[in-house]
């Protein structure tokens, strides 16, 4: 019973954390001044009487409560209606343009956390090398620098500069740019919790064997530290799909990015609000299966 409460409670804090997003995010969009229609205006030669049937036809003209029941039916069947812009289903544009997003945002956070595990792991290994002051570095880099400056330095050194890069569509750019933003989260938290285990006695006793650096690092210390790696993957993972949404604006991505940015620019609501449901639902259930992963590997937060 305990453990189905356990289960229960967490689903619960979760749905209702999506919900709570949910209405403050449409009472957000709905305050912004204009809609789509003064876009639609400034674009061709429209009358009053023309801006007011189209406001009727699109119902961007009803009260924002009703806007919000009319919407919420149909969205809690996954249906999130048409793209006043686009004139397309906003399900099929969310689709299209999601495995851009999931594309990048997994490729950074895997090379991000191999790096930080690289890294980290040899700084413990080898303490007197140059490693445990690449930790400090790296660190200071994911705090101190933008990855909005960086990457448009990057375009203007490897794309305009050189020439060596396209500056429309590259992938890896911005990869590897969130990836060593993400290592920079994970590495100085994992290092420290790295040298803590090392005084653990399994870890004195692997020394004592004569077992090398790296094997003991490897084997005897590091599961130690999988709870808090857990812990900041899941924030360091949450906090990427925002990074990844800038990056994609700024190389060109045809990914939830540039998505929303061309829903911002036109006052498409309907696609701003599914935007914000399906960023909100993920980082939620980023953080609810990453807290499931630490009660699993670690029996302290049930107790």
């Amino acid at each position: 019973m305990s453990g189905a409460l356990g289960l229960a409670l967490p689903t619960l804090r979760a749905l209702g954390l999506v919900a709570a997003i949910t209405v403050l995010a449409f009472l957000c969009i709905g305050a912004v001044p204009g809609d789509v229609v003064d876009v639609l205006a400034l674009q061709g030669d429209l009358t009053a009487d023309q801006q007011a049937a189209l406001r009727e036809e699109m119902g961007v003209g009803r009260p924002l409560h009703e806007r919000f029941l009319a919407w919420l039916g149909p969205a809690l069947r996954g249906e999130f209606g048409q793209s006043l812009r686009f004139g397309l289903p906003v399900s099929e544009l969310m689709w299209n343009a999601l495995p851009t997003t999931l594309k990048l945002a997994g490729l950074s956070f895997g090379i991000g956390l191999l790096l930080a595990f690289v890294v980290a792991v040899g700084a413990i290994a080898r303490p007197r090398s140059a490693l445990p002051a690449l930790v400090q570095a790296v660190n200071i880099w994911s705090v101190a620098v933008p990855t909005f400056c960086v990457g448009i330095a990057a375009i203007l050194v490897f794309s305009i500069w050189l020439g060596w890069l396209p500056v429309i569509g590259n992938l890896w750019v911005p990869a590897l740019i969130l990836a060593i933003d993400r290592a920079g989260e994970l590495v100085k938290p994992l290092y420290d919790e790295l040298k803590e285990q090392q005084g653990a006695p399994h870890v004195r006793a692997a020394r004592a064997k004569g077992l090398s650096a790296w094997r003991i690092g490897v084997v005897h210390v590091l599961p130690g530290a999988v709870p808090v790696l857990l812990a900041l993957s899941s924030v360091g993972l949450a906090g990427l799909l925002g990074g990844s949404l800038t990056m994609e604006v700024l190389f060109g991505l045809p990914g939830i990015g540039s998505l929303t940015l061309n829903a911002v620019h036109g006052r498409d609501w309907p696609l701003l609000q599914a935007v914000v449901v399906l960023l909100a639902t993920g980082v939620v259930l980023i953080n609810a299966l990453a807290d499931l992963l630490h009660r699993l590997v670690d029996p302290r937060p049930r107790r």
